[in-house]
């Protein structure tokens, strides 16, 4: 049994999910291979394109590595945040460039720098926050990718000892100290009784970067530079990537 790991968007949703990957994917599957989805997505949102999409998955790993479930929406590992650091952390976010920020707990939460933009439910201000009792993962928005950057270095220097900030494009994902995407890897593969040989990943930025370091690795052809030159290989799709490895022709 071996297990792929591919990040979402800009990897297996790099213009659009077609018959090839499908049919790969399935292939991959029929050989008594393991498919995964590995995002910085919450699980919620992986299981809405999951069950919007016809193809076939395994397991979801969210949040950066913080939450695995089943595609039946079965939660089989929680790595959780405490929850009395979010009040101090949103506050931070929200002083320091970001618009708005997404808060993955056990209920609906957005929270944002302007309170015109919390007309809706589930959508607060600082001054609103919730109690929070736990988090798996903060997204914050930000405007541009230099913010983001800056916003993931603050993050880093302030709550370094409790937090991992994960640069993702004009997102910043905030999980535990102890978590990244090969983390949520790993726990799966013990999960499964996998070996660490049997694990194939492949991602295109920057929240991909220790999947990539630890595993044997593809990077998107269409990758950020960082990525492809910390990849063990590069590849233009999910579906060509599943031939060679199911060919040994790597």
């Amino acid at each position: 049994m071996k297990i792929l790991g591919s990040d979402f968007d800009g990897t297996l949703n790099h213009n659009g999910i077609d018959d090839a990957k499908r049919q790969a994917i399935s292939r991959w599957r029929s050989e008594g291979n393991i498919f995964a989805i590995v995002s910085g997505r919450s699980i919620d949102d992986l299981l809405r394109i999951y069950n919007g999409n016809s193809f076939e998955c395994d397991y979801l790993i969210g949040s950066n590595g913080a939450v695995i479930a089943k595609v039946d929406g079965t939660v089989i590992s929680s790595i959780q945040c405490d929850g009395s650091i979010a009040a101090p952390l949103l506050n931070h976010l929200l002083k320091n460039g970001c618009s708005c920020a997404y808060v993955t707990t056990n209920f609906a939460c957005e929270i944002y720098a302007d309170k015109g933009d919390c007309d809706r439910s589930g959508k607060y201000t600082f001054d609103t926050l919730p109690e929070i009792s736990y988090f798996n993962q903060i997204s914050a928005y930000c405007s541009d990718n230099k913010t983001a950057e800056e916003i993931t270095e603050s993050v880093r220097e302030c709550f370094g000892d409790a937090l991992n900030p994960l640069k993702n494009g004009a997102f910043v994902d905030i999980v535990r100290a102890d978590i990244n995407k090969a983390n949520g890897l790993y726990i799966l593969m013990n999960l499964l009784g996998a070996k660490y040989e049997d694990v194939t990943v492949v991602g295109d930025n920057v929240n991909d970067k220790d999947m990539i370091k630890e595993f044997n690795s593809y990077a998107m052809e269409n990758g950020v530079d960082t990525i492809k030159k910390l990849a063990d290989h590069i590849t233009p799709g999910v579906a060509e990537l599943i031939e060679k490895e199911l060919s040994g022709n790597k």
